[in-house]
C-alpha cells in the first residue's frame, strides 16, 4: 500500500470515544484520521487534538469535511436520526462509510443508503462488533460446519436489569428512532441472523412497554429525569422465517430479572444446540455446545480465549478487529465482514416490532 487510508471521523460523542477513534488509533499503520466533526467543537477538538494526525483539521459541519478530497473513509457516528443522510452524503462525495449500528431509524432510510453505495461503487459497512467476539466467531464457525444441523428456534438476547443509559440523546425518541429496542436489541438479532444465516423474514410480532420510565432507583448509570424518558424500556419479537425456522428476541434496559444477557444468543437446531450465558464481571459469553453422544446427553464449553493469565496480552478487542477488517477491505477490495443488505433485515424486524405494537397486528413480509 503506497499510503495509509485517511479517515474523517462525524460525530465525537460516546460510541466515537469508547470504540472507533480508540481502535482506529491502534491500527495507525493503516489508517490515520485526518479530521473530526462534531456539532459541539470543543469535541471535536479534543478527539483531534489526542488521536489526530499533526494537520488534523475540525469541522462542525460534516458537508465542509466532506469536501476534503484527500479523506478515503468517513465514520458516521452521530444520532440515529442523522445517520442515513450523512451516510448517503458521505458515499456521494466518494468516501467509503461505517456507519455505527442501527443503520437507520427506518428500512426506507436503510435502503437508499444501500442504493447510494450501489449507485457510487463506494463500501458500506455496519457498526455490529458482537460479530468479532472470539465466542461468537467460534459459533458462527461451528453453525456453518453444520454442527446443530437445522436450526429451526433461536433466541435473540438483549436483557439488562437496571441500565438505562441516561446520556445523551439515548431517552430522545425523535433523535434516536426508538430505546432498549434499537439501540440493543439490534445487536442481538444482527448476532442470531449471522449465526444462523438466515435473512428471509415472513411474519413479525412484536410488543412494547412503557411500564419504568419512573423506577431509576438502582439504575447503573443513575436516575433521569421521567419527564425525558421518550422511549420504551422493553421490548420482544416473535419472528417468524420464511423457512419456518423461529426467533424471539427479547430486550430491555431496566426489567425486574436476574438473567441478565446482552448482545447474546441461543440456537436450537436438530442435531444440537448452543447457548451464550453471561459470566460476572466478564466482557464476553460462557459459550456452552449440547448434543447426545454415546446414548448420554453431553454439553462441552469450547474455550473461546487464550486462558492463560498474562498472556492474552496481544489478542485484539472486538472494535479493534472490526476495524481491521473494515479497512483491510477497502485497502484489498473485498468485502466487509457486516453487508449492508444483512443489516437492512435487521432495520426491517425492528421496524415491524414498533409497527406490530403500535398496530396490535402481526406484520407480513
Amino acid at each position: 500500500m503506497a499510503a495509509k487510508l485517511k479517515v474523517g471521523i462525524i460525530g465525537c460523542g460516546g460510541i466515537a470515544n469508547q470504540k472507533h477513534i480508540p481502535s482506529l488509533a491502534k491500527l495507525s499503520h493503516l489508517a490515520e484520521m485526518v479530521a473530526f466533526c462534531d456539532v459541539v467543537e470543543e469535541r471535536a477538538i479534543m478527539a483531534a487534538d489526542q488521536f489526530g494526525t499533526n494537520e488534523a483539521k475540525v469541522y462542525t459541519d460534516y458537508k465542509e469535511l466532506l469536501q476534503d478530497e484527500s479523506i478515503d473513509v468517513v465514520h458516521v457516528l452521530t444520532p440515529n436520526l442523522q445517520h442515513s443522510f450523512i451516510t448517503v452524503d458521505a458515499l456521494e462525495a466518494g468516501k467509503h462509510v461505517m456507519c455505527e449500528k442501527p443503520m437507520a431509524i427506518n428500512s426506507k432510510e436503510a435502503q437508499e443508503m444501500i442504493d447510494a453505495a450501489k449507485r457510487t461503487g463506494k463500501k458500506l459497512t455496519i457498526g455490529y462488533q458482537n460479530r468479532f467476539r472470539d465466542d461468537s466467531e467460534v459459533l458462527y464457525k461451528a453453525s456453518r460446519a453444520g454442527e446443530f444441523g437445522d436450526v429451526y428456534l433461536a433466541k435473540a438476547h438483549a436483557i439488562r436489569r437496571r441500565a438505562v443509559p441516561t446520556w445523551g440523546v439515548f431517552l430522545d425518541v425523535e433523535q434516536q428512532g426508538g430505546g432498549p429496542l434499537i439501540d440493543i436489541g439490534t445487536h442481538a438479532l444482527d448476532l442470531t441472523l449471522w449465526c444462523m444465516d438466515n435473512y428471509k423474514p415472513q411474519s413479525v410480532t412484536g410488543s412494547v412497554f412503557y411500564k419504568l420510565a419512573d423506577k431509576y432507583e438502582g439504575n447503573m448509570f443513575g436516575p433521569w429525569d421521567p419527564e425525558t424518558f421518550e422511549v420504551e424500556d422493553s421490548a420482544f419479537g416473535f419472528i417468524k422465517m420464511q423457512n419456518g425456522a423461529t426467533i424471539i428476541l427479547e430486550c430491555s434496559w431496566a426489567l425486574n430479572t436476574t438473567d441478565v444477557r446482552e448482545a447474546m444468543t441461543t440456537l436450537c437446531g436438530t442435531e444440537g444446540g448452543a447457548e451464550m450465558k453471561a459470566m460476572p464481571g466478564s466482557p464476553t459469553s460462557e459459550l456452552v455446545f449440547n448434543s447426545t453422544k454415546y446414548g448420554k446427553l453431553v454439553e462441552t464449553k469450547p474455550a473461546t480465549g487464550g486462558g492463560i493469565a498474562y498472556f492474552d496480552a496481544g489478542a485484539e478487542e472486538p472494535g479493534v478487529k472490526e476495524a481491521r477488517q473494515w479497512l483491510e477491505c477497502i485497502i484489498n477490495d473485498t468485502e466487509p465482514l457486516v453487508k449492508p443488505e444483512q443489516a437492512l433485515v435487521v432495520t426491517q424486524i425492528l421496524e415491524a416490532i414498533y409497527e406490530s405494537a403500535k398496530t396490535g397486528k402481526t406484520i407480513e413480509f
